[in-house]
């Protein structure tokens, strides 16, 4: 589910790719993006302190989408546009927590884990409403080096009961209506899969043995039902990735370098943000 500090559309674009942070700029586009809203100024990015910068994971991928949008956000205060709130995929990840946390407290797989053929329990620990709290509180971790705290909210942390006995499987809740079964395959979910990698490393990285395989819960309401009778028929689907952390460090690093520097980054032209903010300049 989105985070809810940083909830955005979804923007399937060339510009979720990995790559685009390093292309050079379309030349044509000069314009900052229109900003939306001032950061509160405790926690902007100063250089000249040593105080500490919450860095959620959405900020995260902003960097790799864009380093000029992060930079305003993050270092100047000037956050992108944000998107209405997605209220019934919120409402869908409410209920899906509330009802895995029951089979959390009995320490017994959900049924959704059963018929997926998924040996694990809801992992029980005292952190759990806390990592879960994208708002205030999340799971978080700082980088040595550097003074970003970096962190997020997760949808669910379920606990290995088969051959890796103990190891933490992240779960993510998606929320969707395709034809087709829900699958990972589109281009632009790439930031799905960064995102359960970067829950996989902040895991690691307080301690915990965590597997390299994530789940995605996908809830795909169905299209071919005949009335609506208002309801909607969702189609529950467990989809595994197998993640990879190796980037997300370095990743961070190269952040907080960009932000340290006085130079605001160059508009990306594969940036949808960056091309807006550009057109509307010549208005």
């Amino acid at each position: 589910m989105p985070d809810a500090e940083h909830q955005q559309g979804v923007n399937p674009t060339e510009s979720s790719s990995p790559e685009a942070i390093d292309r050079a700029p379309l030349n044509s586009l000069v314009s900052p993006p229109i900003p939306s809203a001032r950061r509160a100024s405790k926690r902007r990015f100063d250089p000249s302190l040593q105080k500490e910068c919450w860095v959620s994971r959405s900020m995260i991928e902003m960097f790799v989408e864009c380093q000029r949008c992060f930079y305003l956000d993050v270092r100047l205060g000037f956050s992108r546009p944000k998107s209405f709130p997605l209220s019934i995929n919120n409402e869908i990840d409410r209920r899906l927590k509330e009802e895995f946390d029951v089979y959390r407290q009995r320490g017994e797989p959900h049924p959704y884990m059963i018929k997926a053929g998924i040996n694990a329990v809801p992992f029980k620990h005292e952190n759990i409403d806390a990592w879960r709290d994208a708002l205030h509180r999340g799971i978080r971790y700082r980088v040595p080096g550097t003074t970003l705290v970096v962190g997020g909210g997760i949808d669910d942390v379920w606990e290995s009961r088969g051959e890796n006995k103990g190891q933490l499987i992240v779960v993510d809740y998606k929320a969707t209506s395709q034809a087709a079964p829900a699958t990972l395959d589109d281009e632009w979910k790439i930031s799905y899969k960064r995102q359960a990698e970067i829950y996989q490393w902040l895991f690691r990285m307080n301690g915990f043995d965590v597997s390299d395989t994530a789940l995605f819960l996908f809830c795909n309401a169905r299209k071919n039902t005949d009335v609506f009778n208002s309801k909607l028929d969702f189609e529950v689907t467990i989809v595994p990735y197998k993640g990879d952390t190796s980037w997300v460090e370095s990743k961070i690093l190269n952040a907080f370098n960009v932000l340290r520097s006085d130079e605001i980054p160059a508009p990306n032209g594969c940036c949808d943000y960056c091309r807006f903010a550009a057109q509307a300049g010549r208005i």
